[in-house]
């Protein structure tokens, strides 16, 4: 009996590579990435984060191989089952501890979103620490968003899948923003996410957003003087408050983590990095399950002070609200993915123009289609002159192997 070749899905560059691994994943299709970084003369082939995430996801799925050139630009991608956290392994029980090396420039979230992306589909509960040099809980200049942003404006839109939200945990044991030149920070993150289900539910968010209620925030300073909260803080309210009467911001201060200094003629010194300050803020409609978020940290170079930091992240608030829609494009990704992945029902979402204009959003419906989900079916919004567009998604049934069907 003749064997047959497999068949890859065919990629190139480096770009949406954790939404085509996860993807890959999610159908068992696997993939074939090229030329990545191919032109670079300084450091072609795959980045520190990146292979921290293919690292990753070889520890949360079982029976998956990879194989990476000599030079780092191709990637061969053959997924396995997702099996989340096996009880028993470590010391710590059923918990991953993942520590992310010195070079890493991506925010935590970098590695978070996709991970939750897989979890709701995995046989057991997926419980990761991140630890290490490399964690920046912070948002980045990259475009990564806080570990606040994930746990107020990420998280909760799992439970409109039928994903309960009280089995999701997101802690941060120890804050830290980009350490000097962007790489690094020394933050310590605990993922527990224990709710598996066997399809997620259809999702229809297409009634009109509503205005805004509340406005929730986080300000966060590390290793600088604690008083840089208030000025964020005022800065912020400034903006806000002759708009919203409920906003509240939390303050919250850590002394700056402690990591290797790396230096030979001391191997047990340590020195302080991470430090900075920024400021999350997440903005809730009076209709429910509709969430708008921003994020402003201090860049590593420093030359920025509180009040522009809150400013700015007030003036980003507004701006994500003024995009309309009933997602924003922070939650977007996620959301269209598991209407995708979903039961094989037609779901709806209400979605702003200069969100589903953007070139993730249009990358990632590409990639869809390509790994064998249906094209989306958009059409404008005819109820208001809002502009928003409305999306119908038409999920595949990919199914968690390892729930029994209800």
């Amino acid at each position: 009996m003749s064997v047959q070749p497999t068949e890859y899905l065919r990629f190139t560059s480096q770009k949406a590579l954790t939404t085509r691994l996860v993807l890959s994943t999610l159908t068992g299709r696997p993939v074939h990435i090229s030329q990545i970084r191919s032109s670079s003369a300084v450091s072609p082939g795959l980045a520190s984060h990146e292979i921290s995430f293919i690292r990753l996801l070889e520890a949360i799925t079982n029976g998956s191989s990879l194989q990476i050139s000599y030079t780092g630009t191709t990637l061969t991608y053959n997924p396995g089952l997702i099996t989340g956290s096996v009880a028993g392994l470590g010391a710590h029980g059923d918990l991953i501890e993942y520590a992310l090396p010195a070079t890493n420039t991506r925010g935590v979230s970098y590695f978070l979103l996709p991970l939750c992306m897989l979890a709701p589909f995995s046989k057991a509960p997926i419980n990761v620490r991140f630890t290490g040099p490399g964690v920046i809980t912070s948002s980045t200049e990259a475009g990564d968003i806080s570990v606040d942003s994930v746990r107020t404006a990420i998280l909760p839109l799992y439970e409109q899948f039928g994903i309960m939200s009280a089995k999701l945990e997101l802690r941060v044991l120890q804050r830290s923003c980009a350490g000097p030149g962007g790489l690094g920070g020394g933050g310590i993150v605990e993922l527990r996410f224990g709710s598996q289900v066997r399809l997620p539910k259809t999702l229809h968010l297409n009634r009109n957003p509503g205005r805004i209620k509340r406005i929730r925030g986080v300000s966060y300073c590390t290793g600088v003087s604690a008083s840089n909260n208030a000025r964020m803080i005022h800065a912020a309210r400034g903006v806000l408050n002759p708009l919203v009467s409920d906003v509240h911001i939390a303050a919250q201060y850590d002394q700056a983590p402690l990591v290797s200094s790396n230096d030979k003629a001391d191997p047990k010194g340590k020195k302080r990095t991470g430090i900075g300050f920024g400021l999350s803020l997440v903005a809730e409609s009076s209709s429910g399950g509709v969430l708008y978020s921003a994020d402003v940290a201090a860049p590593p170079q420093g030359g920025v002070t509180p009040e522009d930091i809150g400013k700015q992240a007030a003036l980003q608030l507004l701006e994500t609200i003024a995009q309309g829609g009933c997602v924003a494009k922070a939650g977007a990704a996620t959301i269209l993915t598991l209407m995708s992945m979903g039961s094989e029902d037609v779901g709806r979402l209400r979605i702003g123009r200069d969100v589903i204009g953007t070139e993730d959003i249009l990358g990632l419906g590409r990639d869809l289609r390509k790994f064998g989900a249906s094209a989306w079916g958009l059409r404008d919004v005819d109820e208001d002159e809002s502009g928003d567009i409305l999306v119908s998604v038409k999920g595949v049934g990919i199914g968690n192997v390892g729930r029994k069907i209800a």
